[in-house]
C-alpha cells in the first residue's frame, strides 16, 4: 500500500504519541539489535518506569536477558555498569523464531510433507474390558 502505519499502529514500532511522550524521559542506552531504553517519572508505587522502544517489530523475545533484567527491576544501573562482562563461552539470546521459516519443524510437521517415522512396537493401544 505504500502507507506508513507506524504513528497509529503498535506492531509496527512505536507510535506517534509515544514519542511525544518520551520527549521528556531520558534514554539510558541502546542493546545490539538496536532498540532504545529509556527512563523517567514514577508509577503509583514510586518505581521508576522503564521502557523499550523496538527497532523492527514489538517482540519481547527481541529484548537481551541483561536489558530484561534493566527493565524488571532486578538490576538498578545500566547493564554495562551493573553486570560483569560476557564470558568468552557465553552465546547471545536469540529471537523467538516461532512462526517463522526459520521455525523448528519435527519431521511429522505439515510444513515438512506431514509423514513421521512409524511407531517402533513398543507401543500397546488400550481397549476398554482388556
Amino acid at each position: 500500500m505504500g502507507l506508513n502505519l507506524n504513528p497509529f499502529t503498535w506492531w509496527n514500532g512505536a507510535t506517534f504519541g509515544t514519542w511525544i511522550a518520551l520527549r521528556s524521559k531520558t534514554q539510558v542506552g541502546e542493546d545490539h539489535m538496536g532498540n532504545l531504553y529509556y527512563e523517567g517519572g514514577k508509577d503509583p508505587n514510586g518505581i521508576t518506569r522503564r521502557w523499550v522502544i523496538y527497532n523492527g517489530s514489538n517482540d519481547a523475545s527481541r529484548v537481551p536477558p541483561e536489558w530484561f533484567s534493566w527493565l524488571h527491576h532486578q538490576i538498578d544501573s545500566v547493564p554495562d555498569q551493573a553486570l560483569p562482562a560476557p564470558k568468552a563461552w557465553e552465546i547471545p539470546g536469540e529471537v523467538n523464531l516461532t512462526g517463522s521459516q526459520l521455525a523448528y519443524r519435527p519431521s511429522g510437521a505439515l510444513e515438512k510433507g506431514g509423514h513421521r517415522a512409524r511407531a517402533t512396537g513398543d507401543y500397546e493401544a488400550w481397549t476398554p474390558g482388556a
